[in-house]
C-alpha cells in the first residue's frame, strides 16, 4: 500500500548501530513515520534526494548558556544552533539576571522560550545557597531536565558555589525526583589560592589562567561529587571534564554501582594550553585548556566509549569582555553551539579519530538518554521527532567567525578549515536551515521539551 507522508529524505541514514545506505526517511506530522531501505510504496508531498550525504539525528548540545550575555538570548543562540545542526539545546540556569532556582522563574523561562526559540529547548534548574532544597521537587514537576550546581564560586549572584554539606542534602532530595544533577567540578579553595599565586603574571602570560586552575582542582572536586553520588544514589553528570583521570574515576564509581556520566567539550578536543599564547582571552575557559597529550587522550576515550557526550559550553561573550590585557580580568568561556557538530566531524570523523557512529552517540543519543529526552530525541527511529541534519562529507570550507549567527561574532576556530558541511537542518520536520548560510527558522518555531526520567527504585518513568 502506498503511504503518503509530508517529507521524504533519501541518503545514507546514520542509525544508532549502523549506516543504512541509500535509505529513505519519511516524516509525517513532525515525527519519523517510516524508514525504508527499499523505498517501496513511499509517497511524500516533498522529496529531498541527498544521495551520498549523511542523514544524521539532530545534535543535542547539552551545555548552552543563552543568557550569560543578554545580547544572545534564545533567538540568537537558536539561529546558531540551527546553522550548526543542533536541533535541541539544553539551557543552563545561570542567567545574567540571576539564577533560575524557583518554580516561578522556571515557568517564566518556559514561556519566554516558547516565544523566542528557533530550535527545541530543555531547561536545567539550579538551587539557591539559601533555602534551595525547598524548590527542588517543584522544579522537577515543572519540567526541569536536571539540576546544575557549581563547586566553584564563579559569581555570588548568578553562579554561586554550593558547599559540600548542602550538596549532600541536595543530592538526596534530587535523587527522589529521578532527575540528574550536574556539577561544575573545580575546588574553590585551590583555585582561589592559585589565582592569588599567579595573578601577578596575568599581564605577561595568558597561560597564567591555566596555571591558576591546576588539574588537581578539577579531580578533587569531581571525586567529592562522585562520593556524594555514591552515598545518595543520585544520577550525577560531570560537566566539561578536561583530562583522562576524571573519566577513569567515573569508570571506577560506575563499577561500584554509582550512576555517573561525564562530558568533555570541543575546545578541550581541539585546543591546548599552548594556544593561549595566540588566543589570549579568547582561550580563557573554565576549567582551562590542558596539554596536547590531554587532547589526544580525550579523543582516544571517545573512541573507546568512555566519554558520554561532547558539548560546546556555549558562552557567547562579546569581544569587549575579552579585551583586557590582564588575562584574569576577562570573562571565561567561548561561543560554540554553531561549531559543535562541524568541529566534531572535521577534527574527529574526517581524521579517523572516531567513527560517524561515535559522533551521533556523543552528540545525540547519550545527551538525550542522560537528560530524559530519549523518548523523542537523540536518534533516527520510527516515532521519534524528525530532528534531522543533512550533512555532506565531501564539502569543505574555511570557518569565518563573521558568518556565525551568535551575537558574540567571534570564534576560537576562526580561519580553521572545516571538512564536511551541513546542508539542511530540520526540527520536528520543519526546515530551519537551508545550508547556504541562511537560517529560515524563526523565533517561536522552537518548543519546550519536557523530560521523562526513570525512577530506578520503582522501575517507571516519572
Amino acid at each position: 500500500m502506498e503511504i503518503s507522508h509530508d517529507l521524504l529524505i533519501k541518503g545514507n541514514v546514520v542509525l544508532p548501530d549502523r549506516i543504512a545506505y541509500d535509505a529513505t526517511i519519511a516524516v509525517k506530522d513532525g515525527k519519523i513515520s517510516h524508514i525504508s531501505e527499499t523505498n517501496n510504496g513511499l509517497l511524500g508531498k516533498e522529496t529531498i534526494d541527498a544521495t551520498g550525504k549523511y542523514i544524521l539525528p539532530g545534535a543535542i548540545d547539552a551545555h548552552v548558556h543563552c543568557f550569560s550575555s543578554l545580547e544572545e538570548g534564545f533567538t540568537n543562540a537558536g539561529y546558531s544552533a540551527a546553522a550548526g545542526g543542533v536541533t535541541t539545546i539544553i539551557e543552563m540556569p545561570y542567567d545574567a539576571t540571576g539564577m533560575v532556582s524557583t518554580e516561578q522563574l522556571f515557568l517564566d523561562k518556559i514561556a519566554r522560550l516558547e516565544r523566542e526559540s528557533v530550535v527545541d529547548i530543555a531547561l536545567l534548574a539550579t538551587i539557591s545557597p539559601k533555602d534551595g532544597l525547598d524548590e527542588i521537587a517543584k522544579l522537577a514537576e515543572a519540567g526541569a531536565c536536571g539540576f546544575k550546581v557549581s563547586m566553584f564560586n564563579t559569581d555570588s549572584f548568578r553562579f554561586p558555589r554550593i558547599d559540600e554539606g548542602q550538596l549532600l542534602d541536595a543530592f538526596s532530595v534530587i535523587a527522589e525526583t529521578g532527575c540528574p544533577v550536574g556539577v561544575h567540578a573545580e575546588n574553590d579553595d585551590i583555585v582561589k589560592r592559585y589565582i592569588r599565586k599567579y595573578e601577578d603574571q596575568g599581564i605577561a602570560d595568558p597561560r597564567a589562567h591555566v596555571y591558576s586552575r591546576p588539574k588537581v582542582a578539577e579531580s578533587v572536586a569531581a571525586l567529592t561529587a562522585m562520593e556524594l553520588a555514591y552515598y545518595t544514589g543520585v544520577k550525577l553528570h560531570l560537566y566539561h571534564s578536561t583530562f583522562q583521570r576524571v573519566f577513569d574515576f567515573a569508570d571506577y564509581y560506575r563499577s561500584q554501582g554509582a550512576r555517573i556520566t561525564a562530558e568533555t567539550c570541543t575546545h578541550y578536543l581541539t585546543l591546548s594550553e599552548d594556544d593561549m599564547v595566540e588566543l589570549g582571552a579568547r582561550g580563557k575557559i573554565n576549567p582551562p585548556l590542558r596539554t596536547k597529550q590531554d587532547v589526544t587522550d580525550l579523543w582516544n576515550l571517545i573512541a573507546c566509549g568512555k566519554i558520554d557526550m561532547v558539548t560546546s559550553d556555549h558562552a557567547p561573550w562579546t569581544l569587549d569582555r575579552k579585551e583586557n590585557i590582564d588575562i584574569f580580568q576577562n570573562a571565561s568561556g567561548a561561543p560554540g553551539v554553531e561549531t559543535l557538530l562541524p568541529i566534531m566531524y572535521s577534527e574527529g570523523v574526517a581524521t579517523g579519530k572516531i567513527t560517524i557512529l561515535d559522533l551521533v552517540r556523543v552528540l545525540a543519543e547519550n545527551p538525550a538518554a542522560t537528560f530524559g529526552l530519549g523518548h523523542c530525541k537523540g536518534r533516527i527511529g520510527v516515532g521519534m521527532d524528525a530532528d534531522i541534519v543533512i550533512f555532506d562529507p565531501q564539502k569543505s570550507y574555511m570557518l569565518d567567525e563573521q558568518s556565525l549567527h551568535s551575537s558574540a561574532k567571534w570564534s576560537p576556530y576562526h580561519n580553521r578549515k572545516i571538512h564536511g558541511k551541513i546542508i539542511n537542518t530540520f526540527v520536528r520536520g520543519r526546515k530551519v536551515y537551508n545550508g547556504d548560510g541562511e537560517v529560515v527558522g524563526k523565533a517561536g518555531d522552537g518548543s519546550f521539551v519536557k523530560p521523562q526520567h526513570r525512577d530506578v527504585k520503582h522501575d517507571q518513568f516519572i
